[in-house]
């Protein structure tokens, strides 16, 4: 896999970040910096005045730096900027914005040396992370703070994780036999501006939602199966006359994984008109998601390669072949600003909270047979009373879809002005990917403990057995999760089985029956 500035993928970053993919950078990008880079040089001994090449920054842009003062300058800016706080970000997301930072240093718009996008890949390439606080970014000159826990490790600061063990910068360096880099003029801002940190935590987030979206199809259909609701509302005709593709998908899908069960034929003619809306009405809200999720890839896919600094570089072959000045403009403009992926992660919130929201209806329904006429046993347990079954698991499913309705509230319609006022309209997008990334994590864990119960109700329809689909899901999450046949700790196989929807290894078995879902 190549880097080269103008064509990573959200696939390729997913890969990159689970540490599964060897990259390389692209010699063009690499030669396209340095045609940059003599374009700010030549400025430079001009003595023309440009922002953050030799001025100060934000409400300091009117200060000119003299040229003896320029390293220095680069140097500060890092060390005063690097003011995160809270957790670190996972290895997975520092992985991802490594990537993101290098690719948008190769697209040539930075002015920075190719320099720079070696050190970084070279942080990459041996696993040496730095260590990057999830809080500080307000996502309007880019993301500064995180941004800057990144540089301070190529500078000898800093801390970075190396499998596990936080270095000093200065002695991770020395691992991956790099001397400190002594920045030159605008690469300390060619660093620190960008979406990068909440592109990265957005784009990871908008990967697990697609790969949840279609694993909800197959975890709804099996609840549909377990308490003996009827296809009939699934049926295409009805879909197709309203006319969303991702709606039509669905019920396609909910069709497929509920073709050919047993336990369906055995109540063809229980004369069941309708059920719930949390089941009847599934290919509408998981359609809408998956048309929803449509639109939000063309953003983050165009983010991942967008140049986002400031002041962008534009330069040019000169018009006269006898000059070797590189000829062009540095245009000083908002790229930074990251109100496209900050409504991005706020509306990734919604969605992934509508799934959950959704699933923990379908799951309260299997706790209570008198409510879903089911003829299951209360809470899924026999000998109930003596065992509470997933009388609590779904309490706790209650619990985090509730607190991804406040995690819906958008964090892009706040702004606070910073930099004195200079600074005065922000996007918060930093939060807003944090806050969908928590969001999703919560969404997982309830449609994980909608599988596990879906798989109880289905066993407790023995002899019947389901489908051939939900069936070889059903035994692919016995393989390591046993019935509940008394009380047991259910934590461990919420976080079992979550691994096994986050890896989209639940959707893998299911399409190994059916096909794409």
């Amino acid at each position: 896999m190549q880097l080269d500035g103008t064509s990573l993928t959200l696939e390729q970053l997913n890969r990159i970040a689970r540490g599964g993919a060897e990259i390389e950078i692209s010699a063009q990008a690499l030669a396209r910096m340095a045609q940059s880079r003599r374009l700010v040089e030549e400025i430079l001994r001009s003595g023309r005045t440009i922002y953050g090449v030799n001025t100060g920054f934000g409400k300091l842009s009117d200060v000119r730096i003299p040229p003896d003062d320029l390293q220095t300058l680069q140097t500060n800016l890092i060390l005063s900027h690097a003011c995160g706080v809270g957790p670190a970000l996972s290895a997975p997301e520092v992985r991802a914005l490594l990537a993101l930072k290098i690719n948008t240093l190769l697209n040539g718009h930075s002015g920075s040396r190719p320099r720079l996008a070696e050190y970084l890949f070279k942080l990459l390439q041996h696993d040496m992370l730095p260590v990057i606080p999830e809080k500080g970014s307000v996502g309007a000159s880019g993301d500064l703070a995180p941004l800057a826990h990144m540089a301070l490790v190529l500078i000898g600061e800093g801390e970075a994780d190396f499998h596990g063990q936080r270095l000093p910068g200065a002695q991770a360096l020395r691992v991956i036999d790099l001397p400190p880099l002594a920045l030159e003029a605008k690469e300390g801002l060619a660093l620190l501006n960008g979406t990068q940190f909440m592109t990265a935590v957005g784009a990871l987030t908008f990967w697990q939602a697609e790969i949840l979206s279609r694993t909800a199809d197959i975890i709804g259909a099996m609840s549909a199966e377990a308490l003996l609701c009827t296809p009939v509302a699934f049926d295409a005709r009805i879909h197709v006359a309203r006319g969303y593709a991702g709606q039509q998908q669905s019920a396609a899908n909910l069709r497929r994984l509920m073709a050919d069960s047993p336990i369906r034929h055995s109540h063809l003619e229980c004369g069941r008109v309708q059920d719930a809306y949390s089941i009847r009405c599934m290919p509408q809200v998981h359609g809408a998601v998956r048309d929803q999720l449509r639109f939000l890839q063309e953003i983050f896919s165009l983010e991942l390669n967008a140049a986002t600094d400031n002041p962008l570089v534009f330069w040019e072959e000169p018009a006269d072949t006898q000059k070797t000045e590189p000829a062009g403009e540095i245009l000083s403009g908002g790229n930074f600003h990251g109100h496209p992926i900050a409504t991005a992660c706020d509306f990734l919130s919604i969605l992934v909270t509508h799934l959950a929201n959704i699933s923990e209806r379908r799951l309260a329904l299997m706790m209570d047979p008198v409510a879903s006429a089911s003829n299951l046993p209360a809470f899924l347990i026999k000998n109930s009373g003596v065992n509470s079954g997933f009388m609590i698991a779904q309490v706790a499913a209650a619990s985090l879809v509730s607190e991804n309705k406040v995690l819906s509230h958008p964090a892009s319609v706040d702004s606070i002005p910073t930099s004195a006022n200079k600074e005065d309209y922000v996007s918060m997008g930093a939060a807003a990917a944090i806050k969908a990334r928590n969001a999703m994590r919560n969404a997982t864990h309830v449609l994980t403990i909608e599988l596990l119960a879906a798989c109880q109700a289905l066993d407790l329809r023995a002899p019947l057995q389901p489908g051939p689909a939900t069936g070889a899901v059903r035994n692919f999450v016995r393989e390591v999760v046993l019935p509940l046949v008394q009380d047991r700790i259910l934590a461990n196989d919420i976080a079992i089985v979550s691994q096994l929807i986050a890896s989209g290894d639940v959707l893998h078995v299911a399409e190994s029956v059916v096909g794409e879902l």
